[in-house]
């Protein structure tokens, strides 16, 4: 039977079959777009960490019922991680318009330009925070512990969204976590991954 096998597959690509290549797909991969960022906002190391002034958005909505993302505090500074539709400006601080809703680096959540929470815990300079999202609730992770405080309301297609100032560098993580997702949680698929 093998040895069809063998006979069907020179009759596709004749000889030498063995050495035909082999198609590998690769899936594409969130990272931040750099279409989609503040004037003054860097992006290096791959498309990961973002540093200078302004936002980011991710290159893809979060598109499944749970998703996961984290970030990592490099520099300290003015700094903002959470949610944001595309109509949200990378000029704006996150969180300071409606079309996004954030954690700030003092604690607070942010929305719209108001405080609709604060966490108690500090975030520090070396810390990994961490985002889930189930369409429900936006709930923040300090080092892999859950947060006192969460976002609800979130209306529309939204993205993993960042903002620095002041000197603040963060690493956007979305593969490869610091700390297990929440369970039932994972990273941000493309869309087409989702299929």
């Amino acid at each position: 039977m093998f040895s069809c096998f063998g006979c069907m597959k020179k009759l596709m690509w004749g000889e030498g079959y063995e050495n035909a290549p082999m198609e590998v797909a690769v899936q594409p991969s969130v990272e931040i777009d750099t279409g989609n960022i503040g004037t003054d906002v860097v992006v290096v190391k791959q498309g990961k960490r973002i540093c200078g002034t302004g936002g980011a958005l991710a290159c893809a909505p979060i598109a499944q019922d749970k998703a996961y993302f984290e970030i990592k505090i490099q520099s300290s500074g003015v700094w903002a991680v959470g949610l944001a539709t595309k109509l949200y400006s990378p000029q704006d601080q996150l969180g300071h318009c409606r079309e996004s809703w954030a954690l700030q680096q003092g604690g607070e959540l942010m929305h719209n330009g108001a405080e609709i929470g604060k966490v108690s815990e500090g975030i520090e300079e070396g810390d990994v925070v961490g985002c889930s999202y189930d369409h429900v609730q936006l709930c923040f992770y300090r080092n892999g512990s859950l947060l006192n405080s969460f976002i609800t309301g979130i209306k529309g297609s939204v993205y993993p969204a960042f903002y620095v100032d002041d000197g603040a560098t963060i690493d956007t993580i979305f593969t490869c976590f610091n700390h297990p997702p929440p369970a039932g949680f994972s990273e941000v698929m493309i869309e087409q991954d989702i299929l």
